[in-house]
């Protein structure tokens, strides 16, 4: 016997690649995983195997454990198995390992109840236990490094976590847009992510119960877990992020087994080293991709159709209160009337988007909508000392402000004089003094000594600057553009603080943050061709890529399962917000650029299908919601029950953006030649 399983060894490590290998010891047959010869994942002290028997005070407890007892090969496959002995019968359990690249290791566990009767009120267990202290998680959509932004604002209405002992993070498999969790180990220069196949349980006492997956800290190491169901964050047992500013109760998550059940878990074990503190959780995201391929943008309504439907609803918000008064209302005209610039209400972004597509769109009313509506965007008033503008009209009076409202009506007032320089069939005078007046103002204010920026919402006023400093030739624009770009950098490139405050209605990391820095880096990037930049932009970008859904999660009875819902390609919001949008379409583009920077051309694809999958939903009148809620989270109806939540539809908050940065994302793709 222990010839055989030498023999065995022999194969495992001939089979494994140099710097990071699944090992198995020839005595205990427990796996374990090394990189660069030094391990860092391994089993529990307990067992590898582990069963909770027990339901109590909303957890689990009651641990069964156990150990492999046989091992053999079966082509790649190498089989562990054993028993335990479980109230008067037997949990047969079985792992199958198979080495897929260097550094990522497939997993299949099984469990087997072989006993007289019902095994109830039980969970199933998968734990690798990493050894280090204080460690570094990232789950994508929920937390970054810890969520220490959000967490200097509130930390009770996102989770938080900082990898002290005794903290946890666990997660329902539905609320990963892409399903794994990382840890990052600075002091030996590795990190290592635990993948999953998301699934249901077979047995669970509640209608819409998953597996779950997190990671639970000790002093000297944290475990990777997934469970048949338990979750908890922020050190609360069986709750949920359910709401916008509070957690709600979801407990009873376990499961009966009778006799003869069968549960199996898939899941991806991935050990690699890396080069810089902050850069950890980026491997896995592209794993992820190689796992999922989230590719087939046909499968969804084509590149035209959506132009043209997008087209046809913002001529419906087209609103007019006399005389200059015109443009593009954020909301339902019949409910409000509110000309706004930026955020949700992109008043601005028509008249860059509707030149460049005016060809195919062939409608000979987008010349005067683009002229009118920037004309009178223009008279909009500006603190020529700040930069800072009015970004609402209504009606009667000009008011608010803000640094994301104002970053992106700039740069779409920046795009659009870049357009009609080229077909030459506007009057720019006025657009560019309007320009000229916020560039002026936040050059100055941004190159003052004393500019410190709350978050990575004034990230947003890079690409403006960039663009405007080639338009007007102004050195003075693109060095306020290098210093921002530069403390933003220095700010967020090693993860102690990640992007953020990118977005009005949440305190906290988001995915509009990082889209602003996203936009800086790479518009810098292309202005000046250093290579810093491009690598910054990269980092950025994977955080983007990290909030956007790569599979499709299946739905319960609902709205989004009326018309069969596909998620692939949908992007979560925040850690704080946790339903899905379209706003990934607007850094689709980028997207596909830095496919081409960086010859990947799984970004190029991506990309495709992050365009066309968020025209799903667009009703006849061409209208489309903005928060779907394809896990446990609402922010609007009935949010009594947490059980209920999952699979609703937010149709009525049809601002404007939804469908601006449709427009403006097909406008960067046809400036590109691109066709997604």
């Amino acid at each position: 016997m222990k010839n055989k399983i030498l023999s065995l060894l022999a194969l495992l490590c001939v089979a494994a690649p140099a710097f990071a290998q699944l090992t198995i010891d020839p005595q205990t047959m427990l796996p374990s995983f090394a990189v660069e010869g030094k391990t860092i994942i391994t089993t529990p002290t307990e067992g590898l195997w582990g069963v909770a028997t027990k339901w109590e005070n909303d957890w689990m407890e009651g641990w069964v454990y156990a150990s492999p007892q046989r091992m053999e090969q079966s082509g790649e496959w190498t089989i562990l198995s054993g028993e335990m002995v479980i109230d008067g019968g037997v949990m047969i359990v079985r792992d199958c390992y198979r080495q897929i690249n260097d550094g990522l290791v497939q997993c299949r566990r099984r469990y087997e109840w072989r006993g007289g009767k019902t095994l109830e009120k039980v969970n199933l267990s998968v734990r690798w236990r990493m050894k280090g202290s204080k460690m570094q998680t990232f789950v994508p959509g929920v937390i970054y490094y810890g969520n220490k932004n959000g967490a200097k604002i509130n930390s009770n209405i996102i989770p938080v976590y900082n990898g002290e002992a005794g903290e946890f993070a666990i997660f329902e498999d539905h609320r990963y847009p892409i399903p794994f969790v990382m840890l990052e180990n600075v002091a030996d220069g590795c990190a290592a992510a635990v993948h999953t196949t998301p699934s249901t349980v077979r047995g669970a006492v509640l209608s819409d119960q998953w597996w779950s997956m997190g990671v639970e800290a000790a002093d000297n190491h944290t475990d990777f877990v997934l469970y048949t169901g338990p979750i908890g964050y922020n050190g609360q047992h069986a709750v949920a992020k359910a709401l916008q500013f509070t957690p709600m109760k979801y407990t009873d998550t376990y499961i009966n087994m009778e006799p003869g059940r069968v549960v199996e878990k898939e899941f991806y074990v991935e050990l690699y080293p890396i080069e810089a503190e902050g850069t950890g959780f980026q491997r896995p995201i592209y794993t992820a991709l190689d796992i999922y391929k989230p590719y087939d943008a046909n499968a969804f309504t084509d590149f035209q159709t959506i132009i043209n439907e997008k087209y046809r609803f913002a001529k419906n918000r087209w609103i007019d209160f006399g005389g200059e008064a015109v443009g593009f209302d954020m909301y339902e005209p019949s409910l409000q009337k509110e000309i706004v610039m930026g955020w949700c209400g992109q008043a601005a972004s028509p008249g860059y988007a509707l030149q460049v597509l005016a060809e195919r769109l062939n409608d000979p009313a987008i010349e005067e909508m683009v002229q009118r509506s920037l004309d009178f965007l223009s008279t909009y008033p500006v603190d020529e000392m700040s930069g800072m503008f009015k970004l609402r009209y209504n009606g009667s009076a000009y008011h608010g402000s803000d640094h994301v409202s104002c970053g992106q009506g700039m740069y779409n007032f920046a795009k659009a004089i870049t357009a009609a320089r080229k077909n030459k069939r506007y009057d720019t005078s006025k657009w560019e003094e309007f320009l000229r007046k916020a560039c002026d103002g936040q050059a100055r204010r941004i190159l003052n000594n004393g500019w410190s920026p709350r978050s990575t919402d004034e990230a947003f006023y890079v690409a403006p600057l960039v663009i405007a400093s080639k338009l007007f030739k102004n050195k003075q624009y693109l060095a306020a553009a290098e210093k921002a770009s530069q403390l933003y950098a220095d700010r967020h490139l090693k993860m102690n603080g990640c992007y953020w405050g990118g977005t009005l209605d949440a305190t906290c990391e988001d995915k509009e943050g990082s889209w602003a820095a996203f936009q800086a880096f790479i518009n810098m990037y292309e202005q000046t061709k250093e290579q810093k930049y491009l690598d910054w932009a990269k980092h950025a970008m994977d955080v983007c890529l990290s909030y956007v859904v790569v599979w499709d999660i299946p739905l319960p009875a609902g709205r989004l399962a009326d018309y069969n819902f596909r998620s692939t390609g949908w992007t979560v919001v925040s850690p704080q917000n946790q339903h899905i949008d379209v706003y990934g379409v607007l850094f689709a583009p980028e997207v596909y650029r830095m496919g081409k920077y960086l010859k990947d051309e799984r970004l190029c694809d991506l990309s495709k299908v992050m365009y066309r999958t968020c025209f799903q939903l667009t009703n006849a009148y061409g209208s489309q919601g903005e928060q779907l809620q394809q896990t446990n989270f609402a922010q609007h109806g009935d949010m009594s029950n947490v059980h209920k939540l999952r699979g609703g539809y937010s149709e009525g908050w049809t601002v404007f953006w939804i469908t601006a940065h449709f427009l403006n994302a097909a406008a960067r793709f046809e400036e590109m030649g691109v066709e997604p």
